[in-house]
């Protein structure tokens, strides 16, 4: 009789556990003593050991989602028996989560019709040899991912490491790996088009296998309104095109060569050479191993344009003004990013009262205490690695800034995250400093050099970009004096930086000179932080900023 595999206890503490990997897959033979799956907990990374000999016959939790405790996460039985009372006698709490999609949003009515076309569909595709590709779930909030470019074209051989595809999140331009070796049969998305996070965006396998059954599988599952897989690499789904409409591949060339040598560039960089018709080929890579980043992309300078720098142009009579073209203007559609962010301010905004605080620091001792510390510091520290240990200090002195609104309650964080805004081509993200309170400004410093650049190269990982509990949005780099900015969900405040400014000021003897100020305002939620509770928050980091030592004692 087929055994059940729950979800275990692996902590005192533990309420759900995350499937890391699963080491055995639908249809492989496992013995008792097998490692069936790696678990990460709230403690840490632990083995998932089935205790039962037979075949896998279900998988009811994919790689990278949480299952709650005693969750149904696979069934172990034997091969071909039938393991579906098993779950229809699941408790209700179980039962809502194996029975919807592994990467769905939300819970699906069980269909017994759908179910046995999404078997039927992974049965023919295991049959056949191939793996069925899928859009990830590349951040938390993802729900859709926009095919930026096909690194490859259908007919391309591809190796399990190749980059398959470029896809906007709406956090990052990443890159789909299809962790399979084979020939791309079926691309299931044009470039420029998105596609639902579980939606089927390729097919890969042998060259010349006959795939229509398939698709036509794929497309009859989809309309019964039921998904079902076994991983992000091995599906059932399907987003309901054809093999006809659907064999279509960006103009752009593929990504690299099918040996070893391939081109390692990253997805942003790859988007702006071809936007500029730079050759990828003449770029020296900066970055790992000889990797092309966006900085190498914005350097790039032809020899060609070298050659004719610097040489004056020759003089000509003015002429009459002639418009080189009417007028007119250029419609640029919004990526998955730049929806988000216009989404969640805008919520932001309109939703959460907003209220400004404005205060001038001396920041004089500020840049002395800069100079003397980078004379000794094994790397740079700059004036917003300072502002981010001054806010943390300051948060931990005044907690209740330190919170969101949550509708019943206001949750009050014994943990201090701090985000710092970071501009990018698409719009706007922001790296976190997780425990920023705990760190010193050169780990803060070093910290910041790999995050930035990862933001700026959309390389940032999903738990590199979330879990702020305070942000700060600094413009002083950009000439601007003090603005206010908008406050970054889930947290109550911001803090706006300004320039740093040099002024006259009359001094207690009644002669002048000049000092360095700069201007911050906070913006507070209402809700959570009213004017004295903010006000006194700024005291305490002006005290901080100009006198730093306090900062190292």
């Amino acid at each position: 009789m087929a055994e059940v595999i729950r979800m275990p206890l692996l902590s005192d503490t533990m309420t759900e556990g995350k499937i890391v990997k699963w080491n055995k897959q639908v249809g492989d033979k496992v013995k008792s003593d097998d490692v069936l799956a790696d678990v990460e907990t709230d403690k840490a990374t632990m083995e998932v050991v089935g205790y039962a000999d037979g075949t896998l016959l279900y998988i009811g939790v994919p790689e990278g989602k949480a299952a709650q405790i005693n969750e149904i996460i696979a069934i172990v039985g034997k091969e071909g028996e039938d393991y579906k009372s098993l779950l229809s006698n699941a408790p209700a709490s179980a039962k809502a989560e194996v029975n919807k999609p592994p990467a769905a949003q939300t819970p699906q009515t069980p269909n017994p019709k759908s179910e046995t076309s999404a078997v039927d569909a992974d049965a023919l595709a295991k049959s056949l040899g191939v793996t069925v590709i899928r859009m990830p779930l590349l951040s938390d909030t993802m729900t859709e991912g926009k095919i930026i470019t096909w690194s490859k074209k259908v007919g391309d051989t591809v190796k399990a490491d190749d980059s398959l595809a470029d896809v906007e999140t709406d956090k990052a331009t990443m890159e789909v790996v299809p962790y399979a070796d084979g020939t791309l049969l079926y691309t299931g998305v044009e470039a420029g088009t998105a596609a639902k996070v579980n939606d089927v965006i390729a097919i890969i396998g042998k060259a010349g296998t006959d795939i229509s059954g398939l698709i036509n599988s794929l497309k009859n599952q989809e309309t019964s309104g039921k998904t079902q897989g076994a991983g992000a690499t091995e599906t059932t789904s399907s987003n309901g095109q054809t093999v006809a409409n659907n064999q279509v591949a960006a103009n752009t060339p593929p990504a690299g060569g099918d040996g070893g040598d391939r081109l390692k560039a990253s997805p942003l960089a790859k988007k702006i050479a071809a936007e500029k018709g730079i050759d990828l080929h003449a770029v020296q890579g900066s970055g790992d191993g000889g990797r092309i980043i966006k900085k190498d992309i914005d350097n790039y300078t032809p020899s060609s344009a070298k050659a004719t720098e610097g040489k004056p142009a020759a003089s000509a009579p003015v002429v009459a003004f002639t418009p080189g073209a009417g007028e007119g203007f250029v419609d640029t559609p919004n990526g998955s990013m730049r929806k988000t962010i216009a989404r969640r301010l805008g919520e932001s905004m309109f939703t959460a009262p907003h209220f400004y605080l404005t205060m001038e620091l001396n920041m004089d001792n500020a840049m002395a205490a800069r100079t003397q510390m980078n004379a000794i510091s094994p790397v740079k520290i700059s004036f917003q690695d300072m502002m981010i240990k001054a806010a943390a200090m300051a948060l931990r002195k005044h907690p209740a800034v330190n919170s969101s609104w949550m509708g019943e309650f206001i949750r009050t964080y014994n943990h201090i995250h701090v985000g710092s805004a970071v501009a990018v081509d698409q719009g706007l993200i922001v790296p976190v400093f997780k425990f920023a309170d705990q760190k010193s400004l050169s780990q803060i410093a070093s910290e910041a050099n790999g995050l930035y650049d990862k933001a700026r190269t959309g390389k940032l990982q999903p738990q590199e970009f979330t879990g702020n509990t305070f942000t700060i949005s600094n413009l002083g780099m950009m000439d601007i004096e003090d603005f206010t900015a908008i406050i970054n969900p889930p947290d109550s405040c911001i803090l706006a930086v300004g320039k740093i400014k040099e002024i006259v000021i009359k001094k207690t003897d009644g002669s002048f000179g000049t000092t360095n100020v700069m201007k911050v305002t906070l913006s507070c939620d209402h809700r959570c932080v009213d004017g004295a509770v903010g006000a006194s928050f700024l005291q305490t980091l002006k005290k901080f900023i100009e006198n730093p030592v306090t900062m190292l004692v």
